[in-house]
């Protein structure tokens, strides 16, 4: 028994033995792991970051805020699924980088159609033309940029942009009611007046983006254009308001 249990041993082990080197060989793992790293777009540790809230513009402009996810981001730079987390922490903090980048774009628009302008009434039509003007160029940056309830503003790059861009509204009340104003200490009359502007050109836009003015361009003379209806608007609120120097 003892010589049929060994003979039986060895049999099983010669069976065996031919099927053992079609197990895959320890040099060929990383030759896989190299061929998935050749699947994600490589980036600089710096670039990295700005890549990915690249991608987060372009999810947000194609997708919409619904589709904008922390995989979705990924996907669309190329990297690992863990690389958002890494840079933003969570989803708050991604769209919260994001909207940073909104105002900066935005304030930086209003900026230039203010240099640009020759006139006092120029000057006081360019910052909302231009508000106007990058909402429908960017109208998801825009959207999020004015959901509260998604932002952080604690983090230091949202408030500082939110800031200035209060600072750049301010100062334009300003210069129309020929008096300064504290951004941190408001008469309730200068409060009155920038709240007056910010909801007039704030409520003009998101009637514009969402196909409300449709209607009324309808029944205007033929080729009007809703920047012609604003101009008609903002000509009608500040005649007598503009100084009379240059």
């Amino acid at each position: 028994m003892a010589k049929s249990s060994t003979k039986s041993t060895t049999k099983g082990e010669a069976a065996r033995s031919p099927r053992s080197p079609k197990k895959t060989p320890p040099a060929s793992r990383p030759a896989r792991r190299a061929a998935a790293a050749k699947s994600e777009t490589p980036y600089h540790h710096g670039a990295l970051r700005e890549a990915l809230l690249g991608a987060a513009e372009r999810v947000l402009e194609r997708d919409g805020l619904a589709g904008l996810t922390l995989r979705a981001v990924a996907r669309e730079a190329g990297v690992s699924h863990a690389a958002p987390t890494h840079h933003f922490g969570d989803l708050t903090g991604l769209v919260s980088e994001l909207a940073a980048i909104g105002f900066r774009q935005f304030n930086a628009a209003m900026a230039a159609s203010c240099d640009a302008a020759t006139s006092p009434l120029e000057r006081a039509l360019a910052r909302p033309k231009a508000y106007v003007a990058y909402a429908q160029a960017h109208p998801g940056m825009y959207g999020l940029m004015f959901r509260t309830e998604r932002l952080d503003y604690s983090r230091p790059s949202l408030h500082e942009a939110a800031e200035s861009s209060f600072a750049g509204l301010a100062n334009a009340i300003s210069a129309m009611r020929q008096e300064p104003i504290s951004g941190n200490s408001l008469t309730i009359e200068q409060g009155a007046a920038i709240a007056r502007a910010w909801s007039m050109v704030h409520g003009f836009t998101m009637l514009l983006l969402d196909g409300r003015l449709e209607d009324i361009l309808e029944r205007l003379p033929a080729g009007t254009t809703a920047e012609q209806l604003l101009e008609a608007i903002l000509k009608s609120t500040v005649a007598g308001r503009l100084p009379t120097n240059t």
